[in-house]
This record gives C-alpha cells, structure tokens and sequence, in this order.
C-alpha cells in the first residue's frame, strides 16, 4: 500500500500495535515541532497539508480487509467495544471523493487508487444490500450489517446517496482511462445502477430513510426539509432505472412548497426552513454533505438559490459564534463553526452533540469552517490558519486537525479523535474551493443533469 508522504511509517502502523508507543510519540511530536515552526506558511501549502493529512484517514488508516473508512478513528486505540472494524458507508463516499482529489494532486498514485477503488467495489459487492442500498455500518471484517440501532439493520437510503455520489465521482474520473480504469468505472457504474431508489418511497410521495428486513418500515421516516438530504432527492430523480416521479421531491422533501421562509438572521435570510427550533439554521454539515458532489454555485429551484442558501447559513453561523449569547471563551474572528462531532460532556468526558445556535456547548469542531471554505473563503482560510498555527499542539494530529475543541473556562481540551464523516467532507470541500474537481465531475454526469431537469432545477451545464 503506498502510504502518503511525510507520515511516518510507524504512525501509520499505531492503531494496529505494530509500533512501539513512545517511538510513535517521539515522531508525532517531531512532526508537530516542524509545523508549528512554519507559522508563516502560505495558502498553497496550507491546504496542500491539511488536505495531505486529512486523507490519511481514509488511506493509512482505512479498514484494512474492505479498505472503506472506519466509522472513527481514535489514535490511542481506546475504542468503545469492536468499533475498530465498523466501516461508515456515507463517511466511505466523502473519503472516496477525496482519495480522487489525492490522486489528481499527487498525494496518491493513480494505480494505488484503482487497486483500492477495486477492493472497496468488490466489499460492496459482496456486503448485504437492501433493495440496492447499504446499511449505515457494515463490518469491515465479515462484511456483515453492523446495525446502527435495533430496527436499524437494513438499508439506509440516505447514507446511501452519500457513498453513491462518489460512484458517479470515480467512474467519471476513470471512464477514458486504461482497461483496467475502464473496468473500474464499469464496477462503481453497476453499483450505481442497482441502487433501488423509487422503491424507498414506499408508494408514497416521499422518500423514507429506513428499511429493515426485520421491521419493515416501522420506523417511519420520511425524508423531509430542510436538513443535509437534498442529496437523496437528487440521486433518486437521477437514477436511470429507479427514479422517482418530481411529485415525490416537491410533496416530500420540499412539504408541498412549505418549505420555504421569509425568516432572517443577522440581516441574512435563511431562504429554506431549517428542520431546527430556532431562527439561525442547522449545524453546518447541512451546507456540506449534499454539495460535495452537487455543485451549489448557479444551482436554483423554486425554492431556493442554493449558494445564497449555503454561504448565508454559514455566515449565521460564524456571526452566531461572534455574538456569543453565552459568553463561551472558545469562540473568536478565528475560532468558529459548529456542527456534529465529538463534544465535551460536563464531567469532562468525550460525547456527541450537533453543535449549533440551538445546541450551544462552547465547542468548536474544525470541519464546520474547513468545509464552509467555499462559501467563506477568507473566514475559513483565517480559522485554518488559526487551527493549523495556535493551536497546533492541541488540535493536529495524525490524521489533520482533531474532531472538536473547547478553551472554555480557561482550559484547553479537544477530543483526539476522529470521525469519518467530519474529515472527508474536508478534503472534498477544499479542493472544490481549489479546483472544482469534484463538482465538474459528478455535474457533468448526464443522468445527474437529467435528474436536475427533471426537478426543476437550473444549473451551469458547461
């Protein structure tokens, strides 16, 4: 396996037991010493780092047996029951995307990618699906359904729009390619294809999340908005043999048009309604998830100008940090961003919120103003400085900055932990900022332009 550069070897080998403890130590903060000394270091390099290092979590340390993401990823080995070996299928489709923006930098050999973008193709394979879709979790070991609840033990169709955006992502990538690229493509096309997508509406206008061989549909959970599912909609309406009709998306997710407001905060309209209880919009992983591959910018309905939608949730979100109503010590100009993550409980410990305005914990997790990147450059660019440079010692680690941090209270804490749905959407994120990469991939699939012609959307088709 080619390893990505500058991680030590024995680093990469830590969460296996492979190395000895204070020699990887020793390395880690060698390499800390070395960034943080480069405290005038430029843009370029900045976001070449971040995005180096981030990768890691989906390269060195990816599930070895399905070579998919690990659900998390905690360095000091410290997991709760087997978690080593629970592979995110959502989390999987953000790393996927951006092992292709590794490879188009550099960061990884093209031939590497193909040979793991094949090990994870045949997983899926093989892994049990449910009318074409994949549960949340699978076990990366066994390839069974590892249930993310007790009548969560069958397919997810929204963890399965995720993983599904990066099918489209690689096979457009490799499609013109060799033979064996070729073939490649042909795998994540088929898989692609066979994701039942109309079937999860159960007859109705609406697209439910869950279904369980077991349980059916007793949870009951039809997908509406606004929260980070736009995404869903669009695959299923996209779906060359199993699309939905435009009543399901305008009934369902749009709530027969109700889903618009004239709500602002900050002076900034919140457009959509956001499937929260206050006026200042959702944890920010809402403007990231579906527009990883589903480029915002030019993208319209007639509900919404979705950039105006995304770069104004983010700015509530900063100016929510920068009014600070509960006069938490974490946030600044340059400490900011709240969304789901890891969070800092009251007895210290390490536990998971959905940071937002309306769950305020003092915590910042790094994803939220990384991942806004596009929408607030400058901002983002200041607080990844900030991360990056300050607060180096606390929040870097070997697989790019740690899940969330809190300075509240005069104490500098942050959970050294990492989630596969928080880092990818980093990598993805950046180079969308960078290059567009990622968006004029999965944009200019003709059955992604259909699907958003056939909703109603207008777009750059270019």
């Amino acid at each position: 396996m080619t390893k990505l550069k500058f991680l030590p070897l024995c680093a990469a080998l830590i969460l296996f037991g492979a190395c000895n403890d204070s020699k990887a130590k020793k390395n880690t903060s060698e390499e800390n010493k070395t960034a943080k000394d480069s405290t005038e270091i430029s843009e370029e390099a900045l976001l070449d780092t971040v995005q180096k290092q981030t990768l890691k979590y989906f390269w060195d340390y990816a599930e070895p047996n399905s070579g998919m993401g690990r659900e998390r990823f905690h360095p000091d080995g410290d997991y709760p029951k087997n978690d080593a070996h629970v592979v995110t299928t959502g989390g999987s489709g953000f790393g996927m995307m951006g092992i292709i923006a590794g490879v188009e930098r550099g960061f990884i050999d093209r031939d590497s990618a193909v040979v793991r973008f094949n090990k994870i193709a045949d997983f899926l394979d093989n892994a049990p699906r449910f009318h074409g879709a994949w549960s949340h979790w699978l076990n990366g070991e066994t390839g069974d359904v590892q249930a993310f609840g007790k009548k969560d033990n069958g397919g997810d169709i929204v963890e399965t729009s995720f993983l599904a955006q990066s099918f489209i992502v690689i096979r457009e990538y490799f499609k013109n390619g060799s033979e064996e690229e070729k073939k490649l493509a042909q795998k994540y096309d088929d898989l692609w294809k066979g994701i039942e997508w109309k079937w999860y509406t159960n007859n109705k206008n609406g697209i439910y999340w869950h279904w369980s061989p077991d349980y059916q549909w007793e949870m009951d959970f039809m997908i509406e908005g606004y929260n980070e599912c736009l995404i869903t909609y669009v695959m299923a309406a996209s779906s060359p043999d199993h699309s939905i009709k435009p009543e399901v998306y305008h009934e369902g997710w749009a709530r027969g048009g109700n889903i618009t407001t004239d709500v602002k905060a900050y002076g900034m309209p919140l457009i959509l309604k956001h499937n929260t209880s206050g006026d200042k919009g959702g944890p920010l992983f809402w403007a990231h998830y579906s527009y990883l591959g589903l480029n915002p910018k030019g993208l319209s309905d007639q509900y919404a100008n979705y950039w105006d939608l995304n770069r104004n949730h983010s700015l509530i979100n900063y100016e929510y940090c920068q009014e600070n109503p509960a006069n938490h010590d974490t946030y600044s100009e340059r400490s900011w961003g709240l969304t789901a993550s890891y969070t800092k409980n009251d007895d210290g410990s390490v536990g998971y919120a959905a940071h937002s305005p309306d769950s305020d914990r003092g915590v910042v997790s790094p994803t939220a103003a990384v991942s806004s990147i596009p929408y607030t450059p400058e901002k983002s660019l200041d607080a990844m400085r900030y991360f990056y440079t300050d607060l180096h010692d606390l929040v870097w680690g070997p697989a790019g900055f740690y899940d969330a941090y809190s300075l509240d209270n005069g104490e500098k804490w942050a959970a050294k932990k990492y989630l596969a749905i928080d880092q990818g959407p980093m990598i993805v994120m950046i180079e969308n900022y960078r290059s567009g990469l990622i968006w004029d991939l999965f944009m200019g699939a003709p059955e992604i332009q259909n699907g958003l012609d056939k909703l109603g959307f207008t777009y750059d088709k270019e």
